[in-house]
């Protein structure tokens, strides 16, 4: 359906968000307006790892950036558009996000593997084996 250009692209995103608002409250970044922007990920679990895999498109590998620090695993991207000229539209992504994963304290940097094709990265990470406790009997000495 065509709309007078007094109304604009988004006219109905703007009704729903003030919506969405009003009934739900502010939106989470996941659900409002930079939903687009977020990494969607799928996580599943195969032979004892855990295989992430993050949608990046039109991204380049040197624009992506993964760390391991303290048990959490941050996936960064970014990127900028050129800045010459004057825009008089522009719907494509320039900035920076990432997205944080926590994948326990004894994975180490070496155990993760990585590889980056046709937009999405995928990542490799073992799963944490679960440390079973050793009950210690607490038996109190008696003296006698």
């Amino acid at each position: 359906m065509l709309m007078p250009s007094i109304f604009g692209e988004n006219l109905f995103d703007e009704m729903m968000d003030s919506f969405n608002d009003e009934f739900f409250g502010k939106c989470s970044p996941l659900y409002g307006k930079n939903a687009s922007r977020v990494m969607k990920t799928d996580i599943k679990e195969a032979d004892g790892r855990y295989v992430i895999d993050i949608d990046l498109p039109g991204f380049k590998k040197d624009e992506i950036h993964a760390e391991l620090k303290d048990g959490c695993l941050t996936i960064s991207a970014s990127k900028g558009l050129d800045k010459e000229g004057r825009y008089i539209r522009r719907e494509r992504y320039a900035g920076a996000m990432s997205r944080s994963f926590y994948v326990g304290e004894n994975v180490k940097q070496e155990d993760i593997t990585a590889r980056f094709e046709n937009g999405i990265l995928s990542l490799s990470v073992p799963k944490e084996e679960e440390q079973k406790k050793v009950e210690t009997p607490n038996y109190i000495a008696i003296e006698g």
